[in-house]
């Protein structure tokens, strides 16, 4: 009886060494990339050592079967008889963790170096009364200014400018990196701040030479308009030599449904604005060749979601352009486990010679 229960104490604490080793084993593969991964398989060697130590320890003397293992379990046992095993489990831990350490965990730093080279765009919209048509919803205006500030919160990297502009254009904002302050201005702006009518060649030029000075390799002008080029000093196609000669791809949106439009058609002295069905006329033409010089390219919007298509065009045609340097540090980790092994290597060596020496 006496040599199962010291079969079953040897059995518990080698159970009890491997958990540890488990533990430790699992904790090392989720958390580090091991250099040496192969060196893991030698722990398989503790094995024949803890089945050579059992088996030494059942021939030392006879034993006695027992149909239950209540009497092994339960029986009379001294402090010391209980922990006679100790010393070799604590020798088999302290070398499972010896050999994590020899497969060299290590922990690992990456970072990056991002290098953004923005884009720089100027949007020049298109403010005339006829604007205020209302075959896009609520009007060509307001659906141009909703899907435009969509527009700008999707390129973060880019400084963007706003021109407005009727029968004359000025600078609504500057090209800037302050989007919040863009976007503010770009919802105030609104018919009848200028003089009536299209001033497009204004419009553009007024635009390039918010760019003129850009020293960004990639220069930008999106114009969108809805008639045809009626006032200002500054012909379309004279605006489009000059974008050409800048380097500035001018991309041009003709805004409007095909056929007739409400459309605004007089203005009471109360601000409001009487509608009819109108003709839709756009200097498709125009628009066509100022794209074509410049690099750029035309589109037509009928409705909002073919205007979110056109900015969702321009944005994929006009990448902001992204250099990334990766680095990566290692460094080891193993230290942790020789240290814990070697102190329990020596712990079991000094319980073997000291308090639990009689039980050997």
């Amino acid at each position: 009886m006496r040599r199962n229960k010291d079969l079953v104490l040897a059995l518990v604490w080698c159970t009890l060494a491997f958990a540890g080793i488990a533990v430790a084993l699992l904790w090392s593969i989720r958390k580090f990339e091991a250099a040496h991964p192969w060196v893991y398989w030698c722990l398989i060697l503790l094995l024949p050592v803890v089945a050579l130590y059992i088996w030494r320890n059942v021939r030392r003397g006879p034993m006695v079967r027992l149909s239950t293992l209540y009497a092994a379990v339960n029986g009379p046992l001294d402090v010391f008889a209980f922990f006679r095993h100790l010393p070799f489990a604590t020798g088999v831990l302290g070398l499972g963790l010896l050999f994590i350490a020899l497969a060299r965990p290590q922990s690992e730093d990456n970072w990056q170096d991002v290098k953004r080279e923005g884009i720089d765009i100027v949007i020049a919209l298109d403010i005339s009364a006829s604007m205020l048509a209302r075959d896009l919803k609520p009007d060509r205006l307001e659906a141009s200014k909703r899907v435009a500030m969509d527009f700008i919160d999707g390129r973060p990297n880019d400084r963007i400018g706003l021109v407005v502009y009727e029968g004359e254009a000025f600078t609504q904002c500057p090209i800037t990196t302050d989007h919040r302050v863009l976007k503010e201005l770009f919802s105030e702006a609104h018919s009848g701040l200028i003089d009536g009518g299209t001033a497009v060649g204004s419009g553009l030029a007024t635009a390039l030479n918010r760019l003129r000075e850009s020293e960004a390799k990639s220069k930008v002008v999106i114009l969108l308009t809805d008639g045809v080029n009626n006032a200002g000093t500054v012909q379309p196609n004279d605006a489009a030599q000059i974008a050409e000669q800048l380097g500035v791809r001018v991309y041009t949106v003709g805004v409007g449904t095909r056929g007739k439009a409400l459309s605004p058609v007089a203005r009471y002295a109360t601000g409001q604005y009487r509608y009819d069905h109108v003709d839709v006329e756009i200097d498709e033409a125009t628009m066509k060749s100022i794209a074509d010089r410049t690099g750029g390219k035309y589109f037509r919007a009928t409705d909002e979601k073919k205007l979110k298509d056109i900015y969702s065009e321009i944005d994929r045609l006009e990448k902001t352009r992204i250099k990334v340097t990766e680095h990566r540090s290692k460094h080891e980790e193993y230290e942790p486990y020789v240290l814990v092994g070697g102190l329990i290597l020596l712990l079991g060596l000094l319980l073997d010679r000291t308090i639990l020496r009689s039980m050997a």
